[in-house]
């Protein structure tokens, strides 16, 4: 990216940029929209609009006025992979078999993956901005972690093997993943903040990211569980290698403990377990949630494979789904809470990004896909001349890789979704962008 210039925006002593109220307080705000409960069905296949998302459309909406007003933040390339990635969401949605339910595929895409990042990116200008964002991030994580707590020792959550002990959060029983998105987040922003700073703060947030370890554990999610260690492991190595070292020894060792003490007489206790192993028989003996993503995955290849250039087209993946999934896909999910009782719930996604993008925009969507969170992986670990105070540098230092591999893994598994909870998504990858790709120009004699 340029070099970031001058610019009479920001002020030296780290003040707000022009204007009654910093563009980060509305994205602080965003992040904690996100507990507004939204009981919907399928997000992911609706023009739902929650909470967040109107948060994230204001924090939108102020930025672009100010570029309308003259604020000149990003220098040339910053913007190419984003641009890029905008071109080909609308070359799927132009070509696509249903554009009216495509155009509503481009507003989701382009707000979760371009509009919201740069528009994040572009309100971090100092220390202060970071640690609202950060906070705002970690609270509404320790608030959701803990309701989730609250629903497994009251068999409130969603249900799982007869029983209510999935931890779900404020985000229903129809979205089981939305609570383990929000932990492995929050956990890994609360730990990369907790080392950035020093004395008791330190302490405070290395021991609410230890909290959070139980929740995460609660939502019984394997993917969550695998990106969040990942993540972990890859913040540990940036902080100290040392320490990384140490810690994949005693994840083995639990793995390790756990797997051969499962069978526990208490239920839930033995749902836990049967969750660690069925990891490692995934590929061996896997269970019929695995083998219905293994199912989703084959049809989505096979719907590029007809249609390779620009794909069938955004949200037009539920339409072909059925003329390419083998007989091994189930008709549905079990969700359900103590309230509604259980239901089927369709799986009308890929449930994995990649091929999600491959079957929906084809060749050309996954390319530009490919660039920009290559784009945005890069400019989270090349090093780079930072306008940051060292607390705020360190801490995009620690968050910004672990937040990629975070989202580069969890893709591997699951997709963008809907609901409130994927509007995190789009902020924390606007923090990414904020440490190398996006970065706002300071006032002369002062820092950004």
């Amino acid at each position: 990216m340029a070099t970031a210039q001058m610019h009479p925006m920001v002020a030296g002593d780290g003040s707000a940029a022009r204007g009654p109220v910093r563009p980060s307080i509305l994205v602080a705000g965003t992040v904690l929209l996100i507990c507004v409960p939204s009981r919907i069905s399928d997000v992911s296949a609706s023009g739902h609009i929650t909470a967040a998302d109107l948060g994230a459309g204001l924090v939108v909406a102020v930025v672009a006025a100010r570029l309308l007003a003259g604020d000149r933040s990003v220098a040339g390339r910053g913007w190419l992979p984003f641009g890029f990635a905008l071109a080909s969401f609308a070359a799927a949605t132009v070509t696509a078999s249903d554009v009216s339910a495509s155009v509503i595929g481009f507003i989701r895409y382009s707000e979760l993956f371009v509009l919201v990042p740069v528009a994040v990116a572009m309100s971090l200008r100092d220390r202060l901005d970071l640690f609202l964002v950060a906070g705002a991030i970690i609270t509404v994580t320790v608030v959701e972690g803990g309701v989730g707590v609250y629903q497994y020792l009251t068999k409130t959550g969603a249900s799982y093997a007869g029983e209510y002990v999935r931890a779900v959060g404020t985000f229903g029983a129809e979205q089981v993943m939305a609570l383990a998105a929000l932990l492995g987040y929050g956990l890994v922003v609360t730990l990369a903040l907790g080392l950035a700073l020093r004395g008791r703060a330190r302490l405070a947030l290395l021991a609410g990211a230890t909290f959070l370890l139980l929740p995460l554990g609660l939502t019984l999610s394997r993917g969550a569980w695998i990106a969040t260690a990942c993540a972990v492991l890859v913040l540990l190595v940036v902080a100290n290698w040392r320490m990384a070292v140490a810690l994949v020894g005693v994840g083995a060792l639990g793995f390790a403990v756990l797997t051969l003490t499962a069978g526990s007489s208490d239920p839930a206790s033995g749902t836990f377990d049967q969750r660690i192993t069925s990891i490692a028989s995934s590929g061996s003996e896997p269970d019929q949630s695995v083998q219905d993503r293994y199912a989703l995955w084959h049809a989505a290849t096979a719907i590029w494979a007809d249609h390779p250039v620009l794909g069938v087209g955004l949200k037009d993946f539920p339409h072909y789904r059925d003329s390419y999934a083998s007989v091994a896909l189930s008709a549905g999910s079990d969700v359900g809470d103590p309230t509604t009782g259980v239901g089927r719930e369709p799986l009308l996604s890929a449930h994995n990004q990649y091929l999600m993008v491959l079957s929906e925009q084809g060749t050309v969507g996954i390319l530009a896909f490919a660039t920009l969170l290559g784009t945005l992986a890069a400019g989270a670990v090349r090093r780079r001349e930072s306008l940051l105070p060292p607390q705020g540098r360190r801490f995009l230092d620690l968050a910004a890789p672990a937040l990629m591999v975070w989202t580069l893994v969890d893709f591997l598994y699951g997709d963008i979704g809907g609901g409130p909870s994927s509007v995190l998504l789009a902020v924390t990858l606007g923090l990414v962008a904020r440490r190398g790709v996006v970065a706002p120009r300071p006032r002369p004699g002062g820092t950004a």
